[in-house]
């Protein structure tokens, strides 16, 4: 009761005389909680101790006689089945005290039966040792509760020890209640058993996936554990207790064998098994000699094919992951002895370590995950650390891709065009369209930012058509508001995905008959990677487009294979000179006078085989003043403008030298 301390379970109370009421009667009420937890003594029921011994046959043989005896053969029947019972079974009074025992009470407990009368029972099952248990039995014996049930691990004085199911429930019309203990460590030791193979893999006898995630959801929840306010004696279990004084930190080492397919594949299955069991014994080692094992458990775990993971609970730092990384690494380096065959792999391991609280295995193992990648992805045979900012842009990068395609139906994205500007005499000869994406959460989208997205995904073919569809409607409205003006060509960038995953040359047909712009007027840019080296339907895509009149143009040309050889034979019209070379130009004496030759070499080599040059990035009058002077036809840059809206290149339409834009700040 409330502001009353409990009295302990394992000590006798002082004795009441006969007429003090049980404890079930004395306050003249139902006990609490009676109707739910199913009958009760009614108070003032006829209550008898339990006989210490009954006569042999009954006193009178008269028909009356037997009559009134019946319920004394009744109960020397039931005193009977009792002492001869398997079951351990022992009668307690309302105070907790053994009044009578059976004999196999008395094996159980390696004593005679006799001698466990006046003795408190609970500490015969080690009840008093859980303050849960404890008080869930004394609302039997005071009649709150209609039974209760735990198991116990009871030691016997010959050393064994043995799991025991303990049960009380009252007796029926007595002050009595009946403790029953049940001998289940053969069931205990076949769950076990099972449990063991449910929870570890049959190749490498480690933990499985399944009984990974347990330790880890345990340890994440023991570090959230604080004291116990209700005084249940219940802290969180072994792991709660465990992590007493711990550092409240968690870190995971997330790895896979590097090549591990091309074993299976060449030397079989049987010999991968055997590879799979030997990493698992280095893991193992490594782990042990960190001392990352508690209660005999390695922290090890084969979690599906060739990915192992390592947890280490109370990590103290990346510090404590990186030298156990490291030294998987170097272990798993060691060449591997497998009935003759001799493999030497390497492994890739993600490495995460965080404070564990607020932290949640979902969320761990996807950061690992995630790390894997990255180390698999920057080479193999190396650890990677976890990354919260390559983090952010990977799921930057996710959101986008995900949005992306119905992003084209939506109408996010639109076009802006930068001039391409006659460096002769300062005319605006064309525009490059640049696309940007109007993303309702990040904002304005450079096309840096989605466009590799795009042709990872394969979107790049929508949105390309989308592209140069608006772009050569743009240029076509230009053409139709200024016809007395010459008209402007619009270069439009295409991925080599669109190349080989659509029908480009049917694409383009289609749009400019749509949109009844010359096909002279059309720029295709691609870049030299992309070009270089072509054959088959790459080179037949260009030519069948070069032959409709349009022109190819190759970009960030010098920064690729630059091939020279290729430009004789490739159907192009236009070199777009990389920014890099142009950076080398200054408004006095170049910095490295090679760049304005290498430059004026390409200009006068493209010259030669009767294409034009394009220079990008220039940025001062002084670098367009050497790109005119070693003959560069046209300049793009922030020199002249940045990309704008389709409304401000109406404007330049027609003007004869354009004017020269401030640097930005």
């Amino acid at each position: 009761m409330s502001g009353t301390p409990e009295e302990p379970v394992h000590s006798r109370p002082p004795a009441r005389s006969p007429a003090e009421p049980p404890l079930t009667e004395r306050d003249g009420t139902a006990p609490e909680g009676g109707a739910a937890d199913g009958p009760t003594p009614a108070a003032g029921a006829a209550s008898e101790p339990w006989p210490d011994s009954l006569p042999e046959s009954a006193p009178d043989s008269s028909p009356d006689s037997s009559r009134d005896s019946r319920p004394d053969v009744e109960l020397r029947d039931y005193h009977a089945a009792f002492r001869a019972a398997r079951l351990a079974m022992a009668m307690v009074d309302r105070d907790g005290i053994v009044v009578a025992a059976n004999d196999s009470f008395g094996d159980l407990l390696g004593t005679e039966p006799a001698a466990l009368r006046e003795q408190a029972a609970a500490d015969l099952v080690d009840l008093a040792a859980d303050g849960q248990a404890g008080r869930a039995y004394r609302e039997v014996l005071r009649g709150r509760r209609a039974r209760f049930r735990c198991t116990r691990r009871l030691k016997q004085p010959n050393g064994r020890s043995l799991w025991t199911e303990v049960t009380v429930a009252p007796v029926p019309n007595s002050r009595r209640v009946l403790l029953s203990v049940a001998d289940i460590s053969d069931q205990r030791d076949l769950q076990a058993r099972l449990r063991h193979l449910q929870m570890h893999d049959p190749v490498t006898r480690l933990p499985n996936r399944a009984l990974f995630f347990e330790r880890l959801t345990a340890a994440l929840e023991s570090a959230g554990a604080g004291p116990d306010p209700e005084g249940t004696g219940d802290e969180g279990g072994a792991y709660r207790s465990y992590r007493q004084g711990g550092t409240g930190r968690i870190g995971i080492c997330y790895l896979d064998i590097d090549g591990f397919k091309a074993v299976n594949d060449t030397l079989g299955h049987r010999i991968g098994d055997r590879l799979l069991a030997a990493v698992a014994g280095r893991l193992t080692a490594c782990a042990d000699s960190y001392g990352y094992t508690r209660d005999g458990g390695h922290l090890v775990a084969r979690l599906g094919g060739d990915e192992f993971a390592i947890l280490v609970e109370d990590s103290t730092g990346t510090d404590q992951l990186a030298d156990l990384a490291r030294s998987v690494l170097a272990a798993l380096q060691e060449p591997f002895d497998l009935s003759g065959q001799r493999l030497s792999v390497s492994a890739s391991i993600g490495v995460v370590e965080r404070p564990a609280h607020g932290s949640s295995a979902t969320c761990l193992m996807q950061a690992a995950d995630t790390t894997l990648y990255w180390a698999k992805a920057d080479g193999k045979a190396r650890w990677a650390l976890f990354d919260p900012e390559r983090n952010a842009h990977r799921m930057t990068r996710q959101a986008l891709s995900s949005t992306l395609r119905p992003a084209v139906e939506q109408g996010e994205f639109a076009l802006e065009y930068q001039p391409l500007v006659d460096l002769a005499d300062g005319s605006v000869r064309g525009v490059e369209a640049l696309v940007r994406w109007n993303h309702p959460q990040f904002g304005p989208l450079t096309p840096n930012r989605f466009i590799s997205i795009a042709e990872e995904d394969g979107s790049i073919v929508e949105l390309g058509r989308w592209v140069l569809r608006t772009a050569c409607r743009q240029a076509r409205r230009w053409q139709r508001e200024h016809p007395d003006e010459r008209p402007l060509f619009v270069s439009v960038n295409v991925a080599v995905r669109q190349v080989w995953d659509s029908d480009l040359v049917a694409d383009v047909a289609g749009i400019l008959a749509e949109t009844g712009l010359a096909p002279q007027l059309l720029q295709l840019e691609l870049t030299e990677s992309a070009v270089m080296g072509s054959a088959g339907r790459p080179l037949q895509v260009l030519q069948a487009l070069s032959n409709m009149g349009v022109r190819i143009a190759i970009d960030d040309f010098g920064t690729g294979y630059s091939n020279l050889a290729y430009l004789s034979r490739l159907p192009v019209s236009v070199l777009k000179l990389d920014g890099s070379f142009v950076r080398g130009f200054q408004d006095a004496e170049p910095a490295n006078p090679a760049d304005e030759v290498i430059v004026e070499a390409l200009v006068q080599l493209a010259h030669r085989l009767g294409l034009t040059v394009t220079a990008e990035c220039v940025e001062s009058a002084g670098q367009a003043t050497r790109l005119r002077r070693i003959g560069c036809d046209t300049g793009q840059g922030w020199l002249y403008s940045r990309a704008v809206a389709p409304e401000r290149i109406a404007e330049l339409i027609g003007v004869t030298s354009l004017p020269v834009q401030p640097m930005p700040a």
